[in-house]
């Protein structure tokens, strides 16, 4: 199983700001199973939802 970005987010967001989260919530509110992982090497974070691989 594998995932599909949506939509990246710098990590150098203001305090207090979570745009990724907001993002997902919202993807969420719509029937996505979102959530959101960090990408170290990026430094950002993407919200991503899960695909099935179909092998």
């Amino acid at each position: 199983m594998g995932a599909k970005v949506l939509e990246r987010f710098p990590a150098g967001a203001p305090r207090g700001s979570w745009p990724a989260e907001e993002y997902a919530a919202e993807c969420r509110a719509h029937g996505e199973p979102a959530t959101v992982v960090m990408d170290l090497q990026a430094d950002a974070f993407l919200v991503v939802v899960p695909v099935h691989d179909d092998d």
